[in-house]
């Protein structure tokens, strides 16, 4: 409970309380449900009950019925008005407990989205996607639907489980007792028995489910790889693995699903029997009245034990929740549209650069220091894994040293600049990304469709070489391109992505083997866009990431990172 209490946000502690008299306030509607039905019961197992009992006289007159019929009629279409007023209020009442579990819902599937992006780079390249994609779509809802909700319907029926008990206890205390005797031994030896086994099949179905998420993910992202290399029919041996465990932990959970009714009805037959054995020993004119309102308590007591240990068995099967949610932020800061530009006007500089991923033993760039000049056309390149693009993501901001520092202009690099300055660099990597959009949408990327400036993608196409491509287009600019640009080739997503930097204005382009998985016809073909580019724009400074002595040739100059040190050519 306390580390439940840790995930719910300040604000929404204050309404909980708001919450809590809810809760009580249905408790006690329906509690009083079941109350109005004692009189309908009096007037048929008591007929004489008008002239023997004093409150029925009183309301006899009052209501002034001329005979036991009517008087009959009257009070039991009082009764049905109550039970309708009652239900009513309940629903408007439940309005309330059921915002706040779905508000905080959003709240906290929102928080544990900015959570997630606000860890960075290296955090979301640590963690596979598609568990992190289901726990913030489908384990933030488990969370609230199945931890919250139902600890607020144990709560709701334990208070009229205890008010409906007292009455009992008022009028008929063996009645009372037989009814402890029964219901209490019976929630006890559920919660004793179902408690570890339910908490293990959740545990079991999240890391089943988490499987199969990954596997699905996994075999649309790398299709062509997984059909040609034969891989698939051992990928769908898992999924279908996984699958079948879903199904068992299911079945399993759903036969646990069914025991509370089981438990109850028996509780309940064994309650009845009791009560004959004692109305055998004990004979009276009440004990007509005394089954009556027995049954009349089990009516709304059967569903409500039954309630307390379904919601609980629910519970029991989300409790894994509760880890995932655990040490989220309350309040990460949403994303916000900076339009302001960190305009680079002398120099990036790399000052002792450092960096060391988390799980590793030694840096990947160790005490780099690099000048790059704005207007300069610099490339770099190395053996794989020296850290070229750990490099590119130093000076994207997407990551940030360990040790040193990098300047721009002679201002330093730091988390409250950095969107000015991403706003000023351009990026193309070695597979750019392509959202399910338009050709328009994706060159102006991050605007919303009704701001685009059309005037200015027709330019930046041309730059990037794309107006034949475009034209050839039955919709030109508006044609969908598919998920990741499953339509076009590798050179077309390449000059997306260059006519997306530019789009944006930026005053460094920043290439990451941007041609390395190019035909070498394309290849040159990107290389001479970028170096009439270059060209056109004297101001624009262009960082190449290449392999390929061909894609840097046009270079000022070529900086080549070593695994020990760094040197200049």
């Amino acid at each position: 409970m306390k580390r439940l209490w840790s995930i719910i946000p300040q604000r929404y502690r204050r309404r909980t309380i708001w919450v809590a008299v809810t809760i009580f306030l249905r408790a006690l509607l329906n509690f009083i449900g079941v109350a109005t039905l004692i009189p309908i019961l009096v007037l048929i197992l008591d007929r004489d009950a008008v002239t023997s009992n004093a409150y029925a006289m009183e309301a006899y007159k009052l209501l002034n019925a001329d005979s036991y019929s009517s008087f009959v009629a009257i009070v039991c279409a009082i009764v049905v008005g109550i039970i309708l007023l009652k239900n009513i209020a309940t629903l408007l009442l439940y309005r309330t407990e059921r915002n706040y579990i779905y508000s905080l819902y959003k709240h906290l599937s929102e928080s544990l989205y900015l959570s997630y992006r606000n860890r960075g780079l290296e955090f979301i390249k640590a963690n596979n996607s598609a568990v992190l994609t289901r726990n913030v779509n489908v384990i933030s809802l488990m969370f609230v639907a199945g931890v919250l909700k139902p600890i607020a319907t144990i709560i709701s029926e334990i208070l009229l489980f205890t008010l409906i008990m007292g009455a009992i206890t008022w009028y008929a205390p063996v009645v009372a007792l037989i009814a402890m005797c029964l219901f209490l031994p019976v929630v006890f030896v559920f919660y004793f028995t179902m408690r570890r086994r339910l908490h293990n099949i959740g545990e079991l179905e999240n890391a089943a489910q988490r499987l199969k998420s990954r596997i699905v993910a996994e075999s649309f992202r790398g299709y062509a790889d997984i059909e040609i290399g034969g891989a698939f029919p051992q990928m769908f041996k898992r999924f279908e693995g996984a699958v079948d465990d879903i199904v068992e932990l299911r079945k399993r959970n759903a036969t646990i699903g069914m025991l509370p009714q089981m438990f109850t009805e028996v509780g309940l037959a064994i309650g009845l029997t009791s009560l004959v054995l004692v109305s055998l020993s004990h004979s009276g004119d009440n004990i007509g009245m005394i089954f009556g309102i027995f049954a009349v308590a089990a009516i709304r007591l059967v569903p409500s034990i039954r309630g307390i240990m379904s919601s609980w068995s629910t519970i029991r099967y989300n409790l894994y929740t509760i880890d995932t949610m655990t040490g989220i932020e309350h309040e990460p800061a949403k994303p916000t549209h900076h339009t302001e530009r960190f305009n680079l006007h002398s120099t990036i500089e790399l000052k002792d650069v450092s960096f060391t991923f988390d799980d590793a033993s030694k840096p990947t760039i160790d005490h780099l220091s690099l000048t790059i000049n704005k207007g300069e056309r610099l490339g770099i390149q190395g053996a794989s894994g020296v850290g070229k693009t750990t490099l590119f993501n130093l000076i994207l901001g997407l990551y940030r040293p360990t040790e040193g520092c990098i300047m721009i202009d002679g201002e330093m690099l730091t988390d409250q600049n950095l969107h000015k300055w991403q706003n000023s660099i351009g990026y193309v990597s070695q597979s750019v990304f392509i959202s399910e959009g338009t050709l328009a949408e994706n060159i102006a990327f991050g605007c919303d469709k009704e701001s685009i400036d059309l005037k200015r993608i027709n330019e930046v196409i041309d730059y990037a070489d794309l107006r034949e491509f475009v034209e050839g287009l039955s919709n030109g600019l508006e044609t969908h391109i598919g998920e990741q640009g499953s339509r076009i080739s590798g050179g077309q997503r390449q000059r997306i992505g260059i006519a997306r930097a530019l789009y944006k204005g930026c005053d460094v382009l920043l290439f990451d083997e941007a041609t390395s998985s190019l035909d070498n016809r394309t290849e040159k073909n990107i290389n001479q866009a970028i170096e009439r580019l270059s060209r056109d724009n004297k101001s624009l400074t262009i960082v190449v990431i290449a392999h390929r002595d061909s894609s840097i040739e046009y270079c000022d100059r070529i900086v080549t990172l070593q695994c020990h040190d760094t040197s200049t050519i």
